[in-house]
């Protein structure tokens, strides 16, 4: 088979290899559909802390079961499945407390820019799921960004009519405004790629903001909320530090702001303690996501809530990889994809 292995930053090979052996609580997938990743372009551009190059590639697919273990009893051949890349342990004092995504031990299964790919057992069981034909590979392979959307939005107490401040309209932040929208908030989206907010205002958003020469991005969003006070709630989905920065300013007196785009390693943010203190302004944090809501959010794709057509533009052979990644990474689509035969 054929599969994509980073070597080191920026040097990206299709390899063969062998197809994948199964263990008795595993299951082999033929893959149908990968999408690229703000992830994936982070981690091409800049390497990641917790995978030591090289490594095989990618983490968002869909595709039809090639083989099932002995003692996996929920799935077959030929099954039509979304799957998960990670899975809690279940066990750790993190899951009993209830926090899966903080769980100590979580697997994560890399690899699905490649024609077979290998699930554990744990993912298996927990995170992957059989699909009807009411749902194409093309949407399924949405569910694992998405369900960290659903998860975050989770988090944010947004209320009918609150004021949403959404900073960054990538596939994660355009998720974002779309659950926001339909927990009734006033959404107000921005960005500095025209594509993408025109995106966002497909997904039913109040306004948006193109911030391409805005010297005052604060003073900007903010203007656009009711007596200028700010937002209830702002979310920020860029991962660049001056942005969470910035997010925390956006807030209204008691607002929330929910940052959950993954920085850089070693940033450090600076917040006004002032402000913080006197503005009784809320910062949480939010990493990832957890089986229920990874449940959720194939039940919310299932349900039309957003489409495949808005989110990924354009098909790839495998070979053509990389240049997919790099589009993904110059803004010029919102997510494209690999298809195999």
């Amino acid at each position: 088979m054929l599969r994509a292995v980073l070597y080191k930053e920026k040097e990206l090979r299709i390899e063969e290899a062998p197809i994948p052996e199964i263990g008795d609580d595993e299951v082999l997938v033929k893959n149908k559909v990968s999408t690229t990743c703000g992830t994936d372009v982070k981690i091409y551009k800049r390497g990641y802390p917790l995978l030591t190059p090289p490594h095989p590639f990618g983490h968002e697919y869909s595709g039809v079961i090639a083989a099932v273990g002995k003692n996996v009893k929920k799935f077959k051949e030929g099954d039509r499945v979304a799957v998960h890349n990670t899975a809690p342990c279940g066990h750790c004092y993190f899951c009993k407390k209830g926090q899966f995504s903080m769980c100590e031990d979580m697997l994560f299964n890399r690899g699905s820019y490649a024609e077979y790919v290998k699930v554990p057992g744990r993912i298996v069981e927990q995170n992957m799921f059989k699909l009807d034909d009411t749902i194409s590979h093309k949407t399924a392979s949405l569910m694992e960004p998405f369900s960290c959307a659903v998860y975050g939005i989770d988090n944010c107490p947004i209320q009918q009519g609150d004021t949403v401040i959404v900073n960054g309209a990538g596939p994660i932040g355009l998720m974002f405004a779309r659950l926001a929208v339909l927990r009734g908030g006033k959404v107000i989206v921005s960005d500095m790629k025209e594509n993408r907010l025109e995106t966002a205002r497909k997904l039913g958003v109040w306004k948006t903001v193109n911030l391409t020469g805005v010297e005052d991005a604060v003073a900007a969003l903010c203007a656009e909320t009711e007596n200028e006070r700010g937002a209830d709630v702002v979310i920020e989905a860029t991962g660049l530090i001056g942005v969470w920065e910035t997010s925390v300013q956006m807030a209204r007196k008691g607002g929330f702001i929910l940052l959950f785009g993954g920085t850089k390693g070693g940033s450090v943010l600076h917040v006004d303690a002032t402000l913080l203190h006197y503005s009784q302004v809320t910062i949480k944090g939010v990493f990832h996501t957890t089986p229920l809501h990874v449940m959720k959010a194939l039940e919310l794709l299932k349900m039309g809530v957003i489409s495949s057509d808005d989110f990924i533009q354009n098909e790839y052979p495998l070979q053509e990889l990389e240049t997919a990644i790099l589009e993904h990474a110059e803004g010029k689509v919102i997510k494209n994809c690999i298809i195999y035969d």
